[in-house]
């Protein structure tokens, strides 16, 4: 019994103590793709073209997003550089991961 606790386990893959577990290109992609995410004051709707829409306590801006090397990818004009998260998924919570390890948690609004 042990050994297929052990091996259930690894079949499973990362999951950190907290719930928190590391998401692929593919599991980005489908949990936003056509979804809009709410945080506080804020809201995020990931249209399948590409572009997204970010509502700041009633003020709209228009941005592009992607996925790209596994990692969820935003754009916001006038910048044309591209800012990349990791993204990791705890049920239908869902947290952006910066490089320098800043968290940004996100939860379905629709």
């Amino acid at each position: 019994m042990r050994r297929f606790a052990l091996i259930l386990a690894v079949l499973a893959g990362p999951v950190a103590a907290d719930g928190w577990k590391p998401m692929s290109g593919e599991e980005i992609r489908v949990a936003l793709t056509g979804r809009v995410l709410a945080y506080p004051d804020t809201t995020q709707d990931f249209r399948a073209s590409g572009r997204t829409l970010y509502i700041h306590k009633g003020r709209e801006s228009w941005g592009y997003w992607r996925v790209e090397d596994g990692r969820y990818c935003s754009q916001w004009p006038p910048n044309d550089m591209w800012a990349c998260y990791g993204m990791d998924r705890n049920g239908d919570a869902l947290r952006f991961v910066g490089q320098s390890g800043d968290i940004t948690e996100a939860g379905y609004a629709d």
